[in-house]
């Protein structure tokens, strides 16, 4: 009887462990939903009359670090076409990918994808801005953010004109490799201001000492510096040479998270 009792306890737990790993094997692999991803392009100014490029599309690698071509994913944008990067400054962008759904975990990697229309226009001239043969499949913009389920993320890529522009030494090539920095709208801030007077072309820098943003007022001499990393920066306004107008700095700007410092109306003398 004893032993009979004994028998009957060993298979009650075996029916329990039997259970338990019957459904570990049933659990999604997935298990951690859904994240919302939002895209927008914007631009450092540069000193170029126009700077055209094709955006075919933005994709993402989402809890895969590897650098093989494989585990990409289309965020199927929604606006692609051509666009001067130099009219996507001042706080201007282009929305390129709303509210697209991807897993939630780690977003290792974006890619902008470019087409073969690029060019530039220098002195009135409009020229071919090629792209080399490992840029084709797109730029890889490292990013390692965890997307926690059910937020929604908006992504700020943001294209430095001036460090993207390769003239080719004597062969008169002009060569696009794009540099982008990607950073996160809710994870940083902004600087706005005004600049008078507003007939020249004014651009305005911040720095923290590490990072650098810049734009170009508008015609209203209003600016605005996005997708800043919350601390203290130095403003600093430079007019066109030609206006004969002084440089401005403003030290110790304040940045937070999730706001916009306005520094008002600067003017130039």
């Amino acid at each position: 009887m004893k032993y009979l009792k004994l028998l009957k306890t060993y298979i009650f737990i075996l029916a329990i462990l039997l259970a338990v790993g019957c459904k570990s094997d049933n659990t999604p692999t997935n298990s951690n939903g859904v994240s919302s991803i939002t895209v927008k392009l914007m631009d450092n100014p540069g000193d170029f009359e126009n700077v055209f490029i094709e955006v075919v599309d933005v994709m993402v690698k989402v809890n895969d670090s590897s650098e093989d071509e494989n585990g990409w994913q289309s965020l199927e944008a929604i606006n692609t076409g051509i666009y001067d990067l130099l009219d996507l400054t001042g706080g201007v962008n282009v929305l390129l990918v709303d509210d697209f759904q991807i897993p939630s975990g780690t977003l290792n990697q974006i890619r902008l994808v470019l087409g073969d229309q690029n060019t530039i226009v220098i002195d009135g001239e409009t020229l071919p801005l090629n792209t080399p043969s490992a840029q084709q499949s797109g730029l890889k913009i490292q990013v390692n953010e965890v997307l926690e389920n059910n937020i929604t993320y908006t992504f700020l890529l943001d294209f430095d004109v001036d460090e993207s522009i390769v003239i080719a030494g004597n062969s008169g090539n002009i060569n696009l490799k794009p540099v982008i920095r990607a950073s996160i709208e809710a994870n940083s801030g902004a600087i706005s201001g005004t600049i008078q007077p507003s007939t020249f072309q004014t651009e305005i820098s911040a720095t923290n000492g590490v990072d650098t943003v810049s734009a170009f007022a508008d015609e209203n001499g209003e600016f605005v510096l996005v997708g800043l990393n919350e601390g203290v920066y130095d403003v600093t306004v430079s007019p066109d040479p030609s206006s004969e107008l002084s440089e401005v700095t403003i030290e110790s700007i304040e940045v937070i998270t999730g706001e916009v410092t306005d520094v008002g109306t600067i003017i130039l003398e």
